[in-house]
């Protein structure tokens, strides 16, 4: 097996970590929680390197990266950038209301908004879940009614990330509630659509500049053509953006573990207590040995997922492999770098403690680390 990258993959990655620690710079201390990432000046320098369009095809402005390349560059965006609520955000942007565009929208609607979303003049959002419908996602009370050349929307969405700011957001309803998960469809909705409102952006332990919002449809109408592929192929569209999400996205934590790792080793090196380093304790060097390799386990996971994804194949099994194994050791790689700097860890003064609260919605989000499991025991035909 090959695990050399190309010279474009080597440069991509050096140039997007020399970018975000230059032009994406994390705000320091508390006010590293404050803030918007979406729409900021931030979001823009990131549209304008190609971070929202990485895998978006060349024709709308995007790089048309692989899943691999993207996951990579996405990995490149966590190291170099300290606010992992702008990396989330990103994310859920580009896999989760970008790509869902690009595989299953018409002609005029990919004509018309992907090259907004590339570059950055509009935000994408996506609206799945529902107070009644985490886990179960397709376990939905919103609807969408056919009248003539519009569709009619009804439901409360929660959750919605990026939401109060949404340019355009993935919606998700039951066109045929008699039909299971084969009746739910998707539509593009517009933010100027009537009866479409997002309330405030909630409170949240981390990845606090990523807004989250709940979204209210009111008799909220969208022309036939917001319709994403067919009428009932709403699970198929969530299914596929889930995996582009999942392989992607947690790229970014493996820069985070990546960061962590080293300024973990600097702090041990240069640490002295009872008259020696820090490093010198096996209590401190073991729990840095076991950081390493979590990450490395992890990535090779990770890249396995996607090159199998890239190849066509049914990547379900690796996809959820990966994603519950990055996802788990970023958490544990935060508690372990809080443990190793001590109580200046527990402070805001490094950051750390943010790092841990950002690592800990990633076995929540974009299915929990019991989905994963359940879905690992499925594919193995359990």
């Amino acid at each position: 097996m090959d695990f050399s990258w190309s010279e474009m993959q080597a440069s991509l990655y050096q140039e997007t970590v020399r970018f975000a620690k230059t032009s994406l710079v994390a705000w320091r201390s508390n006010s590293s929680d404050s803030g918007f990432a979406p729409g900021s000046q931030r979001w823009r320098a990131a549209a304008s390197h190609g971070l929202l369009g990485l895998c978006v095809p060349e024709e709308f402005g995007g790089g048309g990266f692989d899943a691999l390349t993207t996951a990579r560059a996405m990995e490149a965006l966590g190291y170099g950038c300290q606010d992992m609520g702008l990396a989330f955000s990103i994310g859920a942007h580009l896999f989760a209301a970008v790509m869902p565009l690009v595989h299953f929208g018409s002609p005029e609607l990919r004509k018309r908004m992907l090259p907004r979303l590339v570059s950055g003049e509009w935000i994408g959002a996506n609206a799945i879940t529902e107070s009644e419908a985490g886990s179960d996602v397709f376990a939905l009370s919103a609807r969408a009614e056919r009248d003539g050349n519009t569709w009619i929307l009804n439901g409360v969405k929660s959750y919605v990330t990026n939401g109060p700011l949404a340019d355009v957001t993935i919606v998700y309803a039951k066109t045929d509630p008699s039909a299971g998960y084969l009746g739910v469809s998707a539509f593009a909705v517009e933010r100027e659509a009537p009866g479409f409102r997002f309330g405030a952006a909630f409170e949240k332990m981390g990845l606090r500049s990523a807004p989250i919002a709940s979204l209210y449809l009111e008799d909220c109408r969208v022309p036939a053509s917001a319709l994403l592929g067919t009428e009932g192929a709403g699970a198929e569209i969530f299914r596929s953006s889930m995996l582009w999400e999942r392989a992607c996205l947690f790229g970014g934590y493996l820069g985070q573990m990546e960061r962590q790792l080293e300024t973990a080793v600097a702090y041990a090196r240069e640490r002295r207590q009872f008259g020696k380093r820090i490093a010198n304790f096996q209590a401190i060097s073991h729990r840095i040995a076991d950081m390493k390799l979590r990450l490395e386990s992890s990535r090779l996971l990770l890249y396995k997922a996607c090159s199998s994804f890239d190849r066509g194949l049914d990547a379900t099994l690796e996809i959820s492999m990966a994603k519950l194994a990055v996802s788990e050791a970023a958490i544990q790689s935060g508690l372990d770098a809080m443990q190793i700097h001590g109580g200046i860890g527990y402070t805001t003064e490094l950051g750390i403690e943010r790092e841990l609260r950002d690592a800990i919605p990633g076995t929540l989000f974009s299915g929990t680390s019991e989905i994963q499991r359940d879905l690992i025991a499925r594919e193995l035909g359990l």
